[in-house]
């Protein structure tokens, strides 16, 4: 049994010492510039996605209580962090321009009518989310050699694994209330699991290159180069066991089976993170 936490961040900024960063080791470093300077942005507009929820569980006094008293302060407090150390680290950089120009089109990815078709099924694409995150938090953390910056990401990372705990507990009472069944929640993981390179992470990375490096705006082929290198500092510090049984878990599948389909998911994994 998951037991859920109580409704206040486990860490707050105010308790972090921004002088303690060690620029030496982080300023020349334009990869770790933009994974923290994308991140900061998605994790900014994190209000956004708490809107088109509560919306659509309105109707559930716990989950709109989590939701807004601890998932949107925690993800907020994870953008608010983020957006320190770029401003800390690289203060040329015009941080809030910058993110205005990114949240007027990342708005509109953020519509109720793009969450899933039932309840149940949005709290197993939120479990796909939440371990896109922690898997990546977790990597920078691993890739990087900037003390503070480590230990923020992996602050991060832990609040990520312990929101894909309560999406995941949600999930299962509202699959037990609607009798969804595996099929229809492996073709939400999979989709899902399929787009968590998408929107989010381009039109992020397109507006940190339009402020950083405004001659290359509109440069798809610098656009690709700079991802690619994103992607592949990521790809090398990754947990593939712990995503893997983060995706599989909400299909709740008997051991037998599980050693059945383990590896064609892993290989589809592979193909996700490797691409």
């Amino acid at each position: 049994m998951l037991s859920l936490e109580q409704h206040h961040p486990r860490w707050r900024i105010e308790d972090l010492d921004f002088s303690r960063i060690d620029l030496a080791r982080v300023r020349d470093d334009e990869d770790i510039f933009y994974l923290v300077a994308c991140a900061s942005f998605v994790e900014s507009g994190s209000d956004l996605y708490t809107d088109n929820l509560l919306t659509f569980f309105g109707d559930n006094p716990e989950v709109s209580a989590w939701l807004r008293g601890q998932w949107e302060v925690e993800e907020l407090q994870h953008g608010r962090a983020l957006r320190a150390y770029v401003e800390h680290v690289w203060p040329e950089f015009d941080w809030q321009r910058a993110y205005d120009s990114f949240l007027a089109e990342y708005a509109g990815y953020c519509k109720v009518d793009l969450l899933e078709s039932t309840k149940a099924l949005e709290m197993a694409a939120r479990c796909v989310v939440e371990t896109g995150t922690a898997t990546y938090y977790r990597a920078l953390s691993r890739s990087v050699a900037e003390p503070f910056l480590r230990d923020l990401a992996a602050r991060i990372s832990n609040d990520e694994v312990n929101h894909y705990k309560h999406f995941y507990h949600y999930f299962r009472q509202y699959r037990a209330s609607e009798g969804i069944g595996r099929s229809r929640v492996l073709a939400t993981l999979s989709r899902r699991t399929l787009e968590m390179r998408s929107e989010d992470a381009d039109c992020a990375i397109r507006h940190v290159i339009n402020m950083r490096t405004p001659e290359h705006a509109g440069d798809t082929a610098f656009l690709r180069q700079r991802s690619a290198r994103m992607s592949a500092m990521v790809r090398t510090n990754l947990t593939p066991d712990m995503t893997l049984k983060m995706i599989m878990r909400p299909l709740e599948l008997p051991p037998k089976l599980q050693s059945w389909v383990q590896f064609p998911i892993q290989q589809f994994m592979q193909h996700v993170f490797l691409r």
